[in-house]
């Protein structure tokens, strides 16, 4: 579906959102409710987020009609909404302006004077996170929009009243090609999505557009081959971050504690200008603080600020989050759905000191799960134990006859287990004190780990 044309909100008032209760569509929507724009939309899954959107005082329709957007000005539709969407057809026929909700995005980013667009094929919830969280404790006052919830900002969205705007900026379907952000970060670029970029050759050609629409300053893991090649001759103020001293800012004296989480000392520009101690686990994290930290320096955060504020950061939701310590068993879930993300995650815990690490991960599209069977399974192998379950088709259908069996086949000590409701009840069963049992995934097995923890 093609999106309209517009190059400002400046003859706009009243705006309509398709899927207004999407955690994507909710934080747009709430900034705009604040910057004084006369919002409503439609939804038809009842859910958290849609109250929440309710509790701004923003009018929600439970059906989408024809009748509904009458005197709208614009129409904005998250990535789900097909083109047989009434209300889409009726807006086409209005001739009202439909656009999508990346492109809303990108508007809004041209409100503001420094905007920071943080992408990456992993690592861009929490470095946004991160970078929220600092600016935030710093005073800064930034809106922000975040693909995860915050626990700091109640949510996955803030709205402040200084120039500075921080977001995610996702690849997928070329979205950030519609943001033109002052500040840009590429954590890392690999092979994903592979469903529409096809090879890894497109993704980092797109990640190279992305590049070339920021206007000031591209922050780029120097560590990363395929980053650095994204961001070759593009005749930009570039600042590169990594654990190699080639790098203008890169971190040194590493130390890990037991629970895996990272003190070291940043270097910039060959000269000492931090020293972290971080309450998050993992050397991924390492990355992301580079990332932020760079980000917040440009952004005037001093030194003291950005040490205080990173170390009180517990991370987001959905990343290495622990749910219940109980009876010896400690439950925790990540958001981890590619392989090089299950490998890091599986490889930080490992080194925590559990007896066990018992793996639940559920395939997240078909696609991707084809795509990368041998290396899920090299991941996964990682695990004492792993179970999988059904495959979550999200937008797909399965044109590639791939079964989450053709992941255990290749994974020793590995069960395909169908549901959440069985894989509960094994656990139940089979847990022992000193286990960890981690659910992976990008999809609803947070619910999973939510059975388990409540049964324990």
């Amino acid at each position: 579906m093609k999106s309209s044309k517009l190059k400002n909100l400046d003859n706009i008032k009243n705006i309509y959102f398709i899927g207004i209760g999407g955690s994507g569509i909710f934080p747009l929507a709430h900034i705009l409710k604040e910057k004084g724009f006369n919002i409503s939309g439609a939804d038809i899954y009842e859910s958290d987020t849609l109250q929440k959107v309710r509790n701004l005082g923003i009018k929600v329709y439970t059906e989408h009609k024809e009748d509904n957007i009458n005197g709208q000005d614009l129409i904005v539709f998250s990535a789900a909404i097909k083109e047989t969407n009434p209300e889409i057809i009726a807006a086409k026929k209005m001739g009202i302006p439909i656009i999508e909700r990346s492109v809303m995005l990108g508007l809004l980013f041209n409100k503001y004077k420094n905007s920071v667009g943080v992408s990456g094929t992993h690592g861009k919830t929490t470095t946004t996170s991160m970078i929220t969280s600092v600016l935030i404790d710093s005073g800064k006052k930034p809106t922000s929009v975040i693909g995860a919830t915050l626990q700091k900002i109640g949510g996955n969205s803030c709205i402040g009243d200084s120039d500075i705007i921080v977001a995610e900026a996702c690849e997928y379907v070329d979205s950030f090609l519609k943001l033109t952000p002052a500040i840009s970060v590429i954590t890392n670029v690999e092979a994903d999505h592979l469903d529409y970029f096809g090879n890894l050759e497109n993704v980092i050609k797109s990640f190279k557009k992305y590049a070339l629409q920021t206007s000031e300053l591209v922050i780029y893991n120097g560590d990363d081959l395929n980053a650095t090649k994204a961001v070759e001759n593009i005749h930009k103020k570039l600042i590169s971050f990594g654990l190699s001293e080639n790098n203008d800012c890169f971190a040194k004296n590493i130390t890990f504690g037991k629970m895996q989480n990272a003190q070291f000392d940043i270097i910039n520009n060959n000269k000492p200008v931090a020293h972290i101690n971080l309450s998050v686990p993992g050397k991924h994290n390492i990355y992301n603080t580079l990332a932020a930290y760079i980000v917040c320096s440009c952004l005037g955060v001093n030194k003291e600020d950005f040490e205080k504020s990173i170390t009180d950061f517990k991370g987001a939701h959905r990343r290495f989050e622990i749910l219940i310590q109980k009876n010896g068993i400690t439950v925790a879930d990540d958001f981890a759905h590619h392989p090089t993300e299950i490998k890091s995650t599986l490889k930080t815990a490992s080194k925590m000191g559990f007896k066990r690490v018992m793996a639940i991960f559920q395939p997240h599209t078909f696609s991707r799960t084809s795509m990368f069977q041998k290396e899920f399974a090299e991941a996964l192998s990682i695990a004492d134990k792993v179970i999988v379950s059904d495959i979550l088709p999200v937008r797909e259908v399965n044109v590639y006859g791939v079964k989450s069996t053709d992941l255990t086949d290749n994974i020793k000590n590995s069960h395909y287990i169908p549901t959440f409701e069985e894989i509960c009840e094994f656990v139940i069963k089979n847990a022992q004190s000193g286990d960890l049992i981690l659910t992976l995934g990008g999809g609803n097995i947070y619910k999973c780990a939510n059975m388990i923890a409540k049964k324990l």
